[in-house]
């Protein structure tokens, strides 16, 4: 037998599964639809025929996301039950890392931050209108370019030298203990007449970046914790990301981590909720 979950989203569904008796992860998948109730059955048919898993092998269907309020009923007469997106975000982002507790951040259109694993509980802490969304409306604006591909090829060129002002700018002097020359003072605080259209796609996702691992690095200090857990859509799989938290953890002294799967968090989590997957 198996439990199921679904993460509908506003323009993605992304469905996972478990087999009841292990944590085993049957790989999931995703497709991009703008009607939540047709993505929905669209994934659900998909995953299933392609693990050929059949309907009366499903014991439970855990739904979680901002389209799951359009579900009123059970999926194929499938016992089915709404679950809370930060619960699932939590479960999903230590269930990924292997962490016992960390902060859980859902990189997606913008950004959720949860405290995961707090004597089994769950927190939600806030979070910010910067993200994905962030990412696609700045460049549309400033560049013309709506293509997420395109803006990544775009930045590779980038150079932040003549985008952002940073500390090596404005003092010669130690003036932070430990802080490079190179952390940044302010997001597109320098910008250069000369400035290219690579220099500010990458000063788009170097801003974007910090901003989410400052206010993710904050919320870890409250609870004395280093282990930051990314998860999320394209954020998670630009590549410029791996180096800007890197460059963050050494100078924080924090441990971000974007593992396996990141995208797939939030519906991992889901279907873990199941009281059958948790007693394991």
């Amino acid at each position: 037998m198996y439990i199921i979950g679904i993460d509908i989203g506003g323009s993605t569904t992304k469905i996972c599964g478990f087999k009841i008796g292990d944590k085993i992860l049957i790989k999931p998948l995703f497709i991009k639809a703008s009607n939540p109730v047709a993505s929905l059955y669209g994934a659900f048919g998909e995953f299933t025929y392609v693990n050929k898993i059949k309907l009366s092998e499903i014991q439970k269907i855990h739904v979680t996301g901002v389209g799951s309020t359009f579900i009123s009923d059970n999926i194929h007469g499938i016992n089915t039950e709404i679950v809370s997106e930060f619960e699932a975000l939590g479960r999903g982002g230590l269930y990924l890392s292997t962490l016992s507790e960390a902060i859980v951040v859902n990189m997606g259109t913008g950004t959720t931050i949860v405290m995961a694993g707090n004597n089994g509980k769950n927190i939600y802490l806030g979070g910010t209108g910067v993200g994905g969304g962030t990412l696609t409306g700045l460049s549309k604006m400033l560049l013309n370019i709506g293509s997420t591909d395109n803006i990544i090829k775009l930045a590779e060129n980038g150079d932040l030298k003549n985008i952002d002002l940073r500390i090596g700018d404005i003092t010669k002097k130690d003036i932070i203990p430990g802080m490079p020359d190179y952390m940044t003072a302010s997001n597109f605080g320098k910008i250069s007449d000369l400035a290219t259209k690579s220099d500010i796609a990458l000063g788009i996702l170097n801003m974007i970046y910090e901003t989410i691992g400052m206010i993710s690095i904050f919320a870890a200090r409250q609870f004395a914790l280093k282990d930051i857990v990314l998860t999320g859509g394209t954020l998670t799989d630009i590549p410029q990301s791996r180096e800007i938290f890197t460059k963050l953890n050494k100078m924080f002294g924090v441990n971000f981590q974007i593992p396996e799967y990141a995208r797939f968090g939030t519906v991992i989590g889901a279907a873990l909720c199941a009281e059958e997957i948790q007693s394991l």
